[in-house]
């Protein structure tokens, strides 16, 4: 699934009569990046959830015949329902899989997304979230086992310790890509809008919730101007 029904306010004025997901890079669409990306890891079903410009998105599909792979659509035209609310929603497209993959749209990098995928299926867990060190002020940690048991904002001084940690603690930088098996859909209590990250710190205490460290790779969140002009500025993504 990509999450791909953000306002992207941090990138007006280029959203301001387009969806973050056509907003383009190196001459071609975030949503085109998103899309090749998880075709050439394998992946030949994919779910979209559209709220803002989504007729453009639906527009920019059609034109692409769907990029030869099934492409489905979750519409939040009428409430934009954040990560958890638009999981949540699409749950009769992904919940009778094995495991699927939840990737935001606005997120370049060369993380080896199959090679995250097998570890996950290998773990059991109920969750693994692709993780890097780099400076953010919303940390979550993992122990040694690589379990998921506190979440932090260094700047407000916030914490949620949600699990007993076994050993060191290390904190590190959600990078916005995970792997997900469907029980998680038994295990949601939340409605409407929500985090998926505060049914994870709901959940970890009871269920595995691992990290996938990809620091030697490269990431970058298109959330603002200066970071499409760092990516038209790379070597060629696609």
């Amino acid at each position: 699934m990509i999450l791909a029904a953000g306002l992207g306010t941090r990138l007006r004025p280029l959203t301001n009569n387009k969806p973050k997901a056509l907003v383009e890079v190196q001459g071609r669409p975030l949503l085109e990046y998103a899309i090749l990306k998880l075709k050439r890891a394998g992946f030949n079903e994919i779910v979209i959830n559209i709220h803002h410009f989504a007729d453009q998105i639906i527009d920019f599909l059609e034109q692409k015949n769907n990029f030869g792979i099934q492409i489905q659509l979750s519409d939040e035209r009428q409430q934009l329902l954040e990560t958890g609310g638009g999981l949540l929603k699409a749950t009769p497209f992904l919940q009778d899989c094995e495991a699927f993959l939840l990737y935001n749209v606005d997120i370049i990098t060369d993380l080896d997304i199959k090679k995250m995928y097998d570890q996950h299926i290998q773990s059991g867990a109920l969750a693994t979230l692709a993780v890097k060190e780099r400076e953010t002020s919303r940390q979550i940690l993992f122990d040694e086992t690589n379990h998921l048991c506190t979440w932090q904002n260094i700047l407000t001084g916030e914490k949620k310790v949600v699990r007993q940690a076994s050993g060191k603690l290390t904190p590190i930088a959600f990078s916005g890509i995970h792997v997900i098996s469907p029980k998680i859909f038994d295990l949601m209590s939340e409605t409407g809008k929500f985090s998926i990250i505060d049914t994870y710190l709901r959940l970890a205490d009871k269920y595995s919730i691992q990290s996938y460290t990809h620091n030697r790779d490269l990431w970058l969140d298109m959330g603002n101007k200066e970071k499409i002009k760092e990516a038209n500025n790379l070597k060629s993504i696609f």
